[in-house]
């Protein structure tokens, strides 16, 4: 079994040594490490390759967290990877808790496993309440989106099977942590959550991805409302559709009523216009919907072909080495 371990880093020369350095290479037959520069300024690729790393791969300028995910993911997968982690570069998790992230993708009771830092009270670690009560809102977010409980979506500390780790469709470039629990899930995978414990601050510099936490929770919530309206396009613009149109009936069947009894729709003439322009807007919203739902068929047709074309080119890199 291989195991690759993906870090994302950004200006992390305070810390990225002792973390690539800590990764333990016992929990496999083979443990290799890639590291992704975001486009550092200081010596993080530097720090990353002197202390182990076998891969580093360095983006000039800055790309973003959700595409230095995505280079880090791709990479291991080429390299071979049985299961892929991902592990911050700040320090804040024990890169010794890695074969208990593991262990239930290697006993085949699930496709991805999360690092949970709000799963268990006891565990909670210590941050602002602002950043507390961002995790916990879209974690709540995300739960209601998939029907089923999580505690923690933001977490970066992250295993993948192989298969799940090919089957990742993403978009966002800004963050990828929410957008993934939900493209696994709604294909099927199965995600467990670990209660483990960590540092609830970095080992030294300050916060590369939340720098305002106004911007963030922004561009968190139009990646998952993106995510929503890909995977249920008919909930995203049928049912406020329905709603519309409905609401917009109602209210005419009483105006009508109204009119057949005293012979007049004064004072309320622009109700009449506001159920006009309800209806069209909800049927075109409607119309939309079943759009979008014939699309979603096609995606899934499309992203079944290219799962099998790229499970066959990365078996025919493997079959080379």
């Amino acid at each position: 079994m291989k195991i690759v371990v993906s870090i994302p880093a950004l200006n992390e020369e305070a810390a990225i040594g002792k973390v690539v350095s800590a990764i333990p290479r016992d929990v496999a037959d083979i443990v290799e490490i890639v590291v992704v520069d975001d486009g550092s300024s200081d010596n993080t690729a530097k720090i990353a390759k002197e202390n182990g790393a076998e891969v580093i791969i360095k983006h000039r300028t800055n790309k973003g967290l959700g595409k230095t995910f995505r280079d880090g993911i791709n990479q291991s997968l080429k390299m071979g990877a049985d299961i892929i982690v991902t592990i911050d570069g700040d320090g804040q998790f024990n890169p010794n808790d890695i074969s208990t992230l593991i262990k239930p993708i290697v006993d085949g009771e699930a496709d991805m496993v999360s690092c949970s830092r709000f799963k268990e009270k006891s565990l909670e670690p210590r941050m602002s309440s602002v950043k507390k009560f961002g995790n916990k809102f879209f974690a709540k977010m995300v739960s209601i989106i998939l029907g089923k409980k999580y505690y923690d979506t933001q977490c970066g500390f992250r295993a993948y099977s192989r298969k799940a780790a090919m089957s990742l469709i993403l978009f966002g470039k800004y963050t990828y942590v929410q957008e993934v629990f939900i493209d696994l899930a709604k294909k099927g995978f199965v995600i467990k959550e670990i209660a483990l414990k960590i540092r609830g601050e970095r080992a030294g510099g300050k916060s590369r991805l939340v720098k305002n936490v106004i911007s963030y929770g922004i561009k968190a919530i139009m990646i998952i409302v993106r995510s929503v309206r890909d995977y249920e396009p008919l909930k995203f613009f049928a049912v406020p559709g329905l709603l519309l149109v409905f609401s917009g009936l109602a209210s005419s069947l009483i105006l009508f009523v109204r009119w057949l009894l005293i012979s007049r729709v004064d004072p309320y003439l622009i109700v009449a216009y506001i159920d006009i322009i309800a209806i069209i807007v909800g049927t075109i919203l409607i119309i939309f919907g079943l759009l979008a739902d014939m699309i979603d068929r096609n995606r899934s047709i499309q992203e079944q072909v290219l799962y099998k074309l790229k499970k066959k080119e990365l078996e025919e890199m493997r079959d080379k080495k």
